[in-house]
């Protein structure tokens, strides 16, 4: 397929991005090889081949979701600029 300066200025206003006029012709080429690209995946023979979502056909190791409260109370409060009770101590804000 072969791509012209007028392609590339369409497509630049479809982007919404600036080309200037004399990056045109290195962008038509680019282009262009890679819709050449495009067609050589085309022509290759897909029947009876499955759809994937991975190369690799393995499972993601998983863990056992498990609430806790990860026990670091002490370090949390640590930061707080006061704490009651176990809590942060923040102001009131309603009255």
């Amino acid at each position: 397929m072969s791509i012209d300066n007028a392609t590339v200025t369409k497509i630049a206003n479809l982007a919404r991005i600036r080309v200037e006029e004399d990056e045109k012709a290195k962008y038509a080429a680019q282009i262009g090889g890679i819709m050449k690209w495009i067609e050589q995946l085309n022509a290759v023979n897909t029947d009876g081949v499955e759809p994937l979502a991975s190369v690799m056909d393995i499972a993601l190791p998983t863990r056992k979701d498990v609430v806790n409260d990860g026990n670091i109370q002490a370090d949390i409060l640590a930061n707080a600029p006061e704490a009651v009770s176990g809590f942060f101590a923040v102001p009131k804000i309603v009255e």
